[in-house]
């Protein structure tokens, strides 16, 4: 195995690490389950969310364990990277068969968050809708300015806790993304995976462009460009695929 785990966790969870692929078994309370399987579990007194990674077929076992990082360990790193933008990282670790590699998981402390983006953008009637999309857009400014641009931005993985009448945002599922000075195109083009309404988008990118001293018209155009670009891209995928499209 290889592993690795946050010094302020050192004490309470190295065992929990070393262990995990047994409490993850043993634990039922799993929240997401596709490729990859998240589960809540209790690490002494901490709660955390484990990410158990998809056993990758054969040449990806080979890619991962000598040419590329792991998806556990780019998830940790990245983390650590960008600090209170995502929730606490504790470790990562990885379990090899044959040389290869097979099992791997990331935990994180859990975040008690109220709501996802996905929420304001779906539900017209949603408290303080307005609000919610220019915290966001101040969120994702800090983001932006810090070099950093989350390659999944999409709404299940912007999490959102409303505390005292504001609100503190958290990015996951955070192993793909890159950091870099954003040139205007590609701060506009992170917006574009939220799959959100023109009149939605335009309060986002409103508040956005005043923030950052750029021209509001023009950047309310080119983001409402670039989402209907995507949801033609996806739809048309869909279409092939004989599924219902969303606008």
């Amino acid at each position: 195995m290889k592993y690795k785990i946050n010094p302020l966790y050192k004490k309470t969870c190295t065992d929990f690490l070393l262990n995990i692929q047994k409490y993850f078994n043993k634990n039922q309370s799993t929240i997401h389950k596709a490729r990859n399987e998240l589960k809540t579990i209790s690490c002494n007194t901490i709660n955390t969310v484990v990410k158990s990674f998809q056993v990758p077929n054969f040449f990806r076992r080979i890619l991962y364990t000598y040419f590329r990082k792991t998806k556990a360990k780019k998830s940790y790193e990245n983390s650590i990277k960008i600090g209170n933008f995502t929730p606490n990282p504790i470790g990562y670790i990885e379990f090899y068969k044959k040389g290869l590699l097979n099992e791997s998981y990331f935990i994180a402390q859990k975040f008690e968050y109220d709501f996802t983006i996905r929420e304001p953008l779906t539900n017209k009637n949603f408290k303080d809708k307005e609000k919610v999309f220019k915290a966001f857009a101040r969120f994702t400014f800090a983001l932006h300015q810090n070099n950093i641009i989350h390659k999944d931005y999409s709404p299940g993985n912007i999490l959102i806790k409303e505390e005292n009448n504001n609100y503190t945002f958290k990015v996951v599922d955070i192993n793909r993304m890159k950091f870099k000075v954003l040139s205007v195109k590609e701060r506009l083009q992170n917006f574009n995976m939220l799959w959100a309404q023109d009149e939605d988008l335009t309060i986002i990118i409103k508040e956005y462009a005043t923030i950052a001293n750029i021209d509001k018209e023009d950047s309310i155009k080119k983001a409402l460009y670039f989402s209907q670009k995507l949801k033609n891209f996806k739809n048309m995928k869909k279409r092939l695929k004989g599924k219902a499209v969303v606008d």
